[in-house]
């Protein structure tokens, strides 16, 4: 079999890999696991190295990168250009913070000696999603390599040339051979790959169905793993915000990556009181967004990854509609080649209905009215998920409460939830478990070991 690289933007098949066979992918888990004993051995001053010859690489490369991104994806290429910058953020956190995020820590006991060292646990699996197809790899790999771990990349397969192309950065960094490889292989793969002895944990970004699934067989084999689901944030809106740039915050937080983002805002909850005046300047201001070709700098919104992301997203509008929704602006699929979907406003969204419960991924933004703060925490948290929520407001008092209250592993106020390597980053509820980035991601796959020295007694005869 083979995978499949389509350019979302025209429908192009820009070219097809034959998948790893099953003896070719146990060769790399071999290889893998025999480079994790050197790797384990070497000084953090020189995975800092070669970490930060990645960034160098990342911030030259970017615009070469982002135009494969771009290609494969669909992303507009400017923040493509810009994810390839990020993912440099990463790789220069870690090799700055790494060896003191993992630094022995003494604990004063009745023993001699008490202390906890953070090892590495060898190979890494990571199932990562085609929608930041660069930062969602990097943020767990500058991390897992920094701490002595090994790598084993199954990318989406919508994207099997970001995929070697991170490999390749990675290699030309300095990244000893077998350290960080990736696998050419469909999902199917993965639950062999979990059972695998030589495998050690498995951290996965994707949806909801996919995470029970690698949860479910990481718990079987009794092997760590770490969660980041889908998210269904809400984006608050309370009276006292300065309107204008809550709405220009909005439409970014809504149409980040043409709307396909975890933590993109998904359901605006405004306060009745300003409900009319935001609804009209945020349908203008997405009314107004540049559909067209991701690889003009121009563009705002690009193309939904693959047909069956752009059907789906048409369904649940109409399904939305169905239940008593009204249309501001858009709500329809382009008549164009590609996966093109018109920048949506919905009002009147009924509680129960597609675009209050399940996470939409596209630029379709729906409205719902709230009487007071307490209506407004409650729609928030009426959800399955808990990746992130935004709240804007400049009452002190409404602040701590939403911050305290919001059900969410991420809450921004007066700004939009994003993902920085500096802050750990993950949720809570079907939005998944564990943390990636700070010092709790870097801990996450690593041996938390407890050595105790007790005093021994002179066995010498005054």
């Amino acid at each position: 079999m083979s995978l499949r690289s389509i350019n979302p933007a025209t429908g192009e098949l820009l070219g097809t890999f034959e998948e790893h066979t099953s003896s070719e992918v146990d060769a790399r888990v071999a290889k893998a696991h025999n480079a994790w004993r050197r790797w384990r051995t070497t000084a953090f001053a020189h995975r800092a190295t070669v970490m930060v010859r990645a960034a160098e690489l990342l911030e030259t490369e970017r615009r070469a990168l982002g135009e494969l991104m771009t290609r494969e994806m669909g992303k507009p290429v400017r923040a493509a250009m810009e994810e390839a910058a990020k993912c440099a953020t990463a790789c220069r956190y870690y090799a700055e913070h790494a060896e003191r995020h993992l630094s022995r820590r003494d604990v004063r006991t009745e023993d001699k000696e008490s202390f906890v060292l953070f090892q590495p646990i060898g190979i890494v699996l990571a199932v990562m999603p085609w929608n930041f197809p660069f930062w969602q790899v990097f943020r767990f790999a500058a991390p897992a390599l920094m701490a002595g771990n090994v790598g084993l990349l199954k990318h989406a397969s919508n994207v099997p040339q970001c995929a070697i192309a991170i490999e390749d950065v990675l290699r030309r960094a300095g990244v000893p051979d077998g350290v960080f490889q990736t696998l050419l292989v469909g999902s199917k793969a993965v639950g062999d790959l979990i059972a695998d002895p030589r495998v050690a944990a498995v951290t996965l970004t994707g949806s909801e169905g996919a995470g029970r699934d690698v949860g479910s067989r990481a718990g079987q084999e009794i092997k760590k793993s770490v969660l980041e689901l889908g998210g269904s944030d809400a984006f608050i809106i309370m009276p006292s915000a300065p309107l204008d740039d809550a709405v220009a915050t909005a439409v970014r937080a809504r149409t980040v990556n043409n709307g396909q983002s975890c933590i993109a805002a998904k359901r605006f909850i405004v306060h009745e009181r300003i409900f009319d005046d935001f609804a009209r300047r945020f349908t203008r201001a997405m009314h107004s967004l540049r559909v067209g070709d991701p690889l003009d700098e121009r563009t705002e919104i690009g193309p939904l990854a693959t047909p069956q992301i752009l059907e789906d997203l048409d369904d649940q509008v109409r399904r939305t509609l169905a239940a008593g929704a009204r249309i501001l602006t858009g709500g329809r699929r382009l008549e164009r080649p590609g996966n093109f979907y018109e920048p949506t406003v919905l009002t009147d969204v009924p509680d129960d209905s597609p675009a209050a419960r399940e996470e939409l991924f596209g630029p379709v933004a729906p409205l719902l009215r709230a009487r007071d703060a307490s209506h407004a925490l409650a729609l928030a948290n009426a959800t399955t998920f808990g990746l992130g929520a935004a709240v804007w407001t400049t009452d002190a008092n409404e602040i701590a409460r939403f911050v305290n209250e919001l059900e969410a592993g991420t809450v921004a106020v007066n700004g939009m939830v994003a993902s920085d390597a500096r802050l750990p980053f993950g949720g809570v509820k079907r939005s998944g478990y564990g943390r990636e980035l700070s010092e709790e991601g870097i801990r996450e796959f690593v041996n938390v070991k407890t050595v105790r020295v007790g005093a021994v007694a002179s066995s010498r005869t005054e």
